[in-house]
């Protein structure tokens, strides 16, 4: 498995890099400068289990490259790393598909503890995803939506409910599932048979 990190920024690029490598020396690490460059590598090196993203790329206008990377990798994990305040950008990264928002202001042990719970499920068996007993009737709506690939704003319009209390449903829903991320519960969902439910 790959893992893509999507910068302009030689410097921040290769900080990056670096961090996962410490992290996981075993993994390629696929360095790419924009957006365009990503169809290729997927047929080079295959989907990655990860990407880091940064949102101001030649080629992307604020949350429209999260939005491509989505439709493109569905079912892989995607953190943004941006120079951009967390206040501003944060929610519209996480309503187009982002798993994961860290300011590059945030320091190298901050970037490296994110990265280290994305890439920590096959690492340490602990932080394996877990199949609960019961869920509620909540839990499985939210998983067929998130199945689905519903934004929070489109969740909230379906279940008539406020954006915000979708996003606790959801941290209840991930910490039930002990997952990290919409793509990791999906992905949990379609494997233990969650969606027929």
């Amino acid at each position: 498995m790959s893992i893509f990190v999507i910068d302009d920024h030689p410097l921040m690029r290769e900080a990056v890099v670096m961090l996962l490598r410490r992290l996981r020396a075993s993994t390629q690490v696929v360095e790419l400068e924009r957006l365009a460059s990503v169809n290729r590598a997927i047929a080079e090196h295959g989907e990655p289990e990860l990407v880091c993203l940064d949102l101001k790329l030649p080629d992307t206008n604020g949350v429209s490259g999260v939005r491509e990377v989505r439709q493109m990798l569905p079912d892989t994990s995607l953190i943004v790393l941006s120079a951009s305040p967390a206040s501003d950008y944060e929610d519209l990264a996480r309503e187009a598909g982002a798993d994961a928002y860290v300011e590059k202001s945030a320091g190298a042990a901050q970037i490296a503890k994110v990265l280290r719970e994305f890439l920590a499920d096959e690492v340490e068996d602990e932080n394996a995803p877990t199949i609960p007993e019961k869920l509620s009737k909540r839990q499985k709506q939210l998983l067929v939506m998130l199945d689905r690939g519903l934004s929070n704003r489109d969740i909230a319009e379906q279940l008539q409910i406020s954006e915000h209390t979708v996003k606790v449903h959801l941290w209840r829903l991930f910490r039930r599932l002990n997952v990290k991320s919409r793509s990791q519960a999906s992905h949990l969902a379609r494997t233990a048979g969650l969606l027929d439910l």
